[in-house]
């Protein structure tokens, strides 16, 4: 698709219930698996896919008053409905001009394909990730692991779910 189509582009998104509903403006700016404590826990999931947009580049149609904003840290808030709990948005210090967005919120097509995997280091022991996308974690989440790194974090990983076993 040209750049001019996909600039004219707008997509919509929202809740499970539909009382949240949202449009976006399209191109997204980027596409991420988390591995995050936060993430997982707070979704229930053992990773969630984000996408970026410009603040700009986002409309609340409806639910205003369904979303329920909390802060998961000093620097950042999540969003959910409060009526069916969907995990919506995410925003924080460090993207001042950006909102996150739960990739599964919307089922239309955003353009994007997941690009990297952030907080990789963090990631859980039972789920085996095998694509090529790059492996990101340290403090930030965001240091590129080098294959040394990854393969320690391997081993780890492996080492807990023996003794896990042997305990059972």
């Amino acid at each position: 698709m040209e750049q001019s189509s996909i600039d004219n582009k707008k997509i919509t998104g929202g809740c499970y219930c539909q009382r949240i509903q949202y449009e976006i403006q399209l191109p997204v700016k980027w596409c991420a698996h988390c591995h995050c404590s936060q993430c997982r826990h707070i979704q229930g999931s053992p990773l969630v896919t984000w996408f970026g947009v410009d603040k700009n580049n986002f409309n609340l149609i409806s639910g205003k008053t369904a979303i329920a904003w909390f802060e998961s840290s000093k620097s950042a808030r999540r969003a959910h409905c409060i009526h069916c709990a969907t995990p919506l948005f995410f925003e924080g210090d460090n993207w001042p001009d950006e909102i996150h967005i739960t990739r599964e919120s919307t089922q239309a097509d955003i353009l994007q394909k997941p690009q990297i995997h952030v907080f990789y280091d963090r990631h859980v022991n039972y789920l085996e990730i095998q694509d090529n996308l790059a492996k990101h974690g340290g403090f930030d989440g965001f240091t590129l692991l080098t294959t040394e790194q990854k393969n320690i974090q391997q081993h780890q990983i492996n080492a807990q779910a023996t003794s896990t076993q042997r305990k059972e």
